[in-house]
């Protein structure tokens, strides 16, 4: 773990919308990424790039090799500690609560980031964020703040949603390792049946959760078609928040103790999975 830094003290005018674009990719027969391999962070389930143009083009390769696909423009990223990261314009955008939250997630990750376990990392960096996000609104405005009660009904839908598409991802899991493709239907037939199955997460998602969101956050979600590369992010991000959730109130619910306890995992093979056993 590392301690304090001079992150954010600066401000940069990128010029332009995003800072960087990424992409993922996935199987298209079971939700599985296409993982990258880099030196410090290890293998990744995205791949960033400065310019549109050339993530696009990563992009199209991957559509030859028959992945799924996704490209999305980001605001903000972290070196990890290895530089000064500035504000950037991209990341003002934001409502001033979110770029709070943008900012505590990416200073998590220079407090701890285990190679090889980029799932891990940003799941930790989206529950302390929101953590942290509730802290210090509660401190700068105190407990009868709007926005503190805007970021806890935030925060609220965040949990919903870790639940749902925890439980949709693993059932689409499920269903592709059960997919029959010897019933000898045409490609695009079991194409079409691979579409309808991802559709039924966002019609569960419109009938199930959708009604008991207490924000528009997720408004704009499942508008478009998705594929196994766009929910392979929720898998990255949201999937199983509650075992962070667990582990935290185990530890005093205390951002310092619960990120002392999990830098225990730095160097444990499956840090998600001992991080479940101390969730019990």
């Amino acid at each position: 773990m590392r301690g304090k830094t001079k992150n954010y003290s600066k401000y940069v005018d990128l010029k332009r919308p995003y800072v960087t674009y990424t992409v993922t990719a996935s199987q298209k027969w079971k939700f599985e990424p296409y993982l990258w391999n880099f030196p410090i962070i290890g293998k990744s389930p995205y791949k960033g790039f400065y310019k549109e143009e050339l993530a696009k083009e990563e992009a199209e390769e991957l559509k030859k090799a028959d992945l799924d696909v996704s490209v999305r423009g980001v605001s903000a990223y972290s070196t990890l500690g290895w530089l000064t990261d500035p504000l950037l314009s991209s990341m003002l955008k934001y409502s001033d609560q979110q770029l709070v939250n943008t900012i505590i997630h990416e200073l998590v990750h220079t407090t701890l980031f285990i190679k090889d376990n980029i799932n891990f990392n940003e799941r930790l960096a989206v529950f302390v964020a929101n953590k942290g996000t509730e802290l210090f609104y509660m401190d700068k405005e105190g407990p009868n703040s709007e926005t503190l009660k805007m970021i806890k009904d935030e925060n609220h839908d965040d949990v919903l949603f870790s639940e749902f598409i925890t439980q949709e991802l693993e059932q689409l899991k499920k269903w592709y390792e059960e997919f029959d493709h010897s019933k000898y239907l045409p490609a695009d037939d079991q194409e079409k049946l691979r579409q309808d199955r991802l559709e039924l997460i966002a019609d569960n998602f419109n009938k199930k959760l959708k009604p008991k969101l207490k924000t528009d956050y997720y408004a704009k979600i499942f508008k478009k078609k998705y594929n196994n590369a766009d929910l392979s992010l929720h898998d990255t991000y949201m999937k199983n928040l509650d075992v962070f959730q667990a582990v935290y109130i185990k530890y005093g619910s205390n951002i310092p103790a619960f990120l002392k306890k999990c830098a225990e995992l730095e160097d444990v093979t499956d840090p998600e999975k001992e991080l479940q056993a101390w969730a019990q």
